[in-house]
């Protein structure tokens, strides 16, 4: 099977669950505490792993029990982590997940560790890895020399190349044109192209803003309950969120479509299709707590595809 390559961060998550976030100076008591794995690009990797991809990830963890849940997690999963490089004197990236109670939205804090130090010889020393893959797949956790590096390696060799421009930040010139999907949310759209995607129309002009900016196929916005935009010349179609009842917790969510809609690229569907496949992991994946724990079975993917289609 062609391989997935994601290029990202670890991170412990710590959820907290609160009915708000406290105020600076404030003490609150919560509702609920969890510990588990996390991290944009660990979450996707796991997410197309578990949709039936060969998934390889690369990045960057310490020696401490953070770094051992990465590699029980990848293990579980089934992603390869023969281009994981462990750095026993440094520490594993963490994050602060907040998570209303009442709606299971969230707020995050990450603090990337030893996968801060990804850069672009990082990326020079698995350029075969990344050279050879049929998707690859960045994020914007780790820093982004190494990011602009492998998407140019990954572009190079032929790759389909995909990046979620997430946490939002300004990005190089020429990033775009390095990149065949581009996969922001709502509110990175609107920060990366000075849109107000408030509505389908802003969401629009967002893609096209994208577009004009070098994108090679599509813009694919992620739309949270209204599912996702896919956005190409010529092309503009929105596809519809799958039923997500009840929502637990919506962290990793975004991943969730990432990972999925990867697997499927890998597999040669449609990029439409893969789209809706992602759609159908993101749906499944809010209906449980965590983010990696909460990434679904191929076999659940299906089956919830085939029953609204």
């Amino acid at each position: 099977m062609p391989e997935v390559v994601v290029l990202g961060v670890f991170a412990a998550d710590l959820a907290f669950r609160a009915d708000r976030l406290p105020r600076v100076g404030e003490t609150i008591l919560g509702r609920g505490f969890g510990l588990g794995p996390g991290g944009k690009g660990s979450n996707q990797a796991v997410a197309a792993a578990r949709a039936g991809g060969r998934v390889s990830m690369l990045t960057r963890i310490g020696g401490d029990a953070f770094g051992a849940l990465a590699l029980r997690t990848w293990a579980e999963a089934g992603v390869g982590t023969e281009a994981v490089e462990r750095a026993g004197d440094e520490a594993t990236g963490a994050a602060f997940i907040f998570v209303d109670d009442a709606t299971g939205d969230n707020a995050i804090v990450v603090s990337p560790g030893a996968a801060g130090r990804i850069d672009g010889p990082f990326a020079d020393r698995h350029a075969a890895r990344i050279g050879a893959a049929a998707v690859f797949v960045t994020q914007l956790e780790q820093p982004m020399e190494a990011a602009m590096r492998a998407l140019g390696i990954a572009a190079d060799g032929g790759a389909l190349t995909v990046l979620n421009p997430a946490p939002a930040a300004a990005l190089p010139e020429g990033m775009l044109a390095l990149c065949d999907y581009v996969t922001p949310n709502e509110t990175e759209a609107a920060e990366i192209t000075g849109e107000a995607v408030d509505d389908l129309d802003g969401a629009r002009r967002a893609g096209d803003r994208l577009l004009a900016a070098g994108v090679r196929r599509a813009a694919i916005l992620t739309l949270g309950a209204r599912g996702a935009l896919f956005h190409a010349e010529g092309r503009s179609e929105v596809v519809p969120a799958f039923p997500a009842e009840p929502v637990v917790d919506t962290t990793g969510a975004g991943d969730a479509f990432n990972g999925g809609f990867a697997a499927a690229l890998a597999e040669g569907r449609d990029p439409l299709e893969a789209v809706r496949f992602g759609c159908a992991v993101a749906s499944l994946s809010v209906r449980a707590a965590g983010a990696a724990a909460a990434m679904p079975p191929r076999e659940a993917v299906e089956r919830l595809v085939a029953g609204v289609h």
